[in-house]
Order: C-alpha cells, then sequence, then structure tokens
C-alpha cells in the first residue's frame, strides 16, 4: 500500500515520502549491529546486534533473506528478513568486508581482504565451492546481471579482475587508477563503473574489452581535491543517470550516463560511504560514516529530503520492500 507522510518541523521545514513501504537495513561498524530504519516514517526502528564490525550486507533476490558480513568474525550471518532471527552461519573466509549473490542467489562471491582471494560459496549447502587468487586487498565486488560475470577491485594492486561464473576462473585483469573502491555493472551488463577514491575519479569499462572507455574527474566547488574520495556508484535501471557517494567531500554526484557529465552535487552527511536505491528508485540512500545517520534523496526533485540517525559509523545499506 503506498503511503504518504508529511511532516513539520523546525521552523519552515517540510519534507514529503511518497514512496511504497519499505524497509532500511543498514550496518553499523562501530556499534556491531544494523539499524533498521522506516523511511516512510523517517524514524530509526531499532537496532539488532548481529556480530563484530558489519560491513557488508544485501538481501536474497525474493526479499527473503538478508546476508550480513561480520569482518572480525569471518562469518557471514543469514537471517529472515522478516524477523531478523538468525538462520545460518556462511564460511566465508577471512575478514569478509563486501560480497555479490548471483541474480538466481545460488552461488556469493566474497571479497577477503586479507587473503587476497574471493570465496565462492555455495548458499544452499553453506560450503566454500573455491577460492580464487586475486590482487592484494579486494575489496569491491559486483555480479553481472546476465550472470556471465564477477568483477573485483584490489585496492592495493589497482586493478580490476574478470572472473567467468561458469568455471570460476580469472580470465583478464584491467589496471585502473589508484585504489578502486566500488563497482557496479550496468542493467544491461555492457559495463562496469568504478571509483578511484585516490584519484577522485569513475571509470567506465567496456565488459566486452575490458578496457577503460570512459573517465570522469570530480570536482567540487569549495572542497579541496585530497577530500573528494569516490567510494560507491550506483547506475539506474534505465541507464540515465548514475551516482556517485563523494566520500569526505560529503556530496553525491549525479551523473548524466549518456554523455558522463555531473548534473548536479548533493549535499548529505559527513563522509558518504555506501548508497543504495529504494526497490521503485525514486529514492537513494545513503550510508553517512561520520555523522552517524542516513540520507533519504528524492532521484525526481534530486534533493535531499530528510537525515535520520542509525548508530556509529553506518557503512552499508540493503533494501526490503
Amino acid at each position: 500500500m503506498k503511503k504518504c507522510l508529511r511532516v513539520v518541523g523546525l521552523g519552515a521545514f517540510l519534507w514529503a515520502f511518497n514512496g511504497e513501504a519499505e524497509t532500511v537495513f543498514v550496518s553499523l561498524e562501530k556499534d556491531n549491529a544494523i539499524a533498521v530504519v522506516d523511511p516512510v516514517a523517517g524514524k530509526l526502528l531499532k537496532t539488532v546486534a548481529v556480530g563484530r564490525r558489519p560491513r557488508g550486507i544485501a538481501l536474497s533476490t525474493d526479499a527473503k533473506f538478508l546476508y550480513v558480513a561480520v569482518s572480525d568474525d569471518n562469518i557471514i550471518k543469514k537471517f529472515n528478513a522478516d524477523t531478523l532471527t538468525e538462520l545460518a552461519d556462511l564460511p566465508s573466509g577471512n575478514d569478509p568486508e563486501t560480497f555479490a549473490l548471483s541474480p538466481v542467489d545460488k552461488r556469493m562471491y566474497v571479497s577477503n581482504e586479507d587473503d587476497s582471494q574471493i570465496s565462492v560459496i555455495d548458499v544452499d549447502k553453506k560450503t566454500v565451492l573455491t577460492r580464487i587468487p586475486v590482487g592484494v586487498e579486494p575489496e569491491g565486488i559486483a555480479v553481472s546481471p546476465d550472470n556471465q560475470w564477477v568483477v573485483s577491485a584490489s585496492e592495493t594492486t589497482n586493478m580490476v579482475h574478470w572472473i567467468e561464473t561458469k568455471n570460476y576462473t580469472r580470465v583478464a585483469n584491467t589496471l585502473v587508477d589508484p585504489r578502486p573502491r566500488a563497482l557496479t555493472f550496468t542493467a544491461d551488463s555492457k559495463q562496469v563503473w568504478v571509483t578511484s577514491e585516490m584519484a577522485g575519479k569513475l571509470m567506465v569499462l567496456d565488459a566486452k574489452t575490458k578496457q577503460i572507455i570512459k573517465e570522469l574527474v570530480f570536482e567540487v566547488e569549495g572542497v579541496t581535491a585530497e577530500k573528494i574520495q569516490p567510494v560507491g556508484v550506483l547506475v539506474d535501471k534505465h541507464m540515465q543517470r548514475a551516482y556517485v557517494a563523494l566520500g569526505p567531500a560529503n556530496r553525491i554526484a549525479v551523473i548524466n550516463v549518456a554523455n558522463l557529465t555531473v548534473e548536479k552535487m548533493l549535499l548529505v552527511g559527513a563522509r558518504v560511504w555506501n548508497i543504495a536505491f529504494s526497490a521503485d528508485q525514486k529514492y537513494l540512500y545513503s550510508a553517512n560514516g561520520l555523522s552517524n545517520d542516513m540520507s533519504i534523496i528524492d532521484l525526481e526533485q534530486l534533493k535531499v529530503i530528510r537525515s535520520i540517525g542509525v548508530g556509529t559509523n553506518p557503512w552499508g545499506l540493503a533494501v526490503k520492500p
């Protein structure tokens, strides 16, 4: 059921969220917990302890299960997404930071930062199928929508690694700018968008040639270059706009996909880290790591409409319809 809420705050502040009811889960790196947020009501519902240093977080395709990478416990936990009852531990390997699920939820690909490898997990059997060597400090990881490729970004080696899903073989490496942090496929599986934290840059890679075909260097008026540190990146399902979290610059860049230009800079909380779409992609949520809050952005108006305190050092987000 569609909800509409209007809240009058201090002075003339007025905001409106006109979207489907949904729940946002936010991993809280320092609180050893996840926050449960109702974005329509604009409030934190509760926090739930999950283990030491949770970071990567994602839902199954049917939204029945929530997975959380509990880095310092060297495990990925599986929860019932409705009750948050813990269901299972997945053998993730050492220091799981981020992970990606295959489009049909049968496989999970986990970045093991300390061991310079990717663990491939059979989700149903809760077993490790294989471990794939990659570069030093792998973090960002994504599976193509057509389920042909896994791509992994190694922060220290400065490479994107291309792994075939049919046989779990690394077949190519693409040298990119320093400290690639996050990456995402476009909906047609033809491009990979990669952020470089140290270069303050976005790179677009062609999935066929495995080469960089476009680049964009970010500039923010009044912000020094060393504070512009791109991290989380998303491209909408229609491939019209992309969004990049710029870390300590406290901005999200709105990018025109067709000509790779910045349309707008949105001021959010301190050290914006990761971002997630609402289920209908009418809103964008951001985890602001140093202001300990989450921002809600109306993507039709390109306007930040709400900030919600969630806990200490929010890192990742998952959205349940």
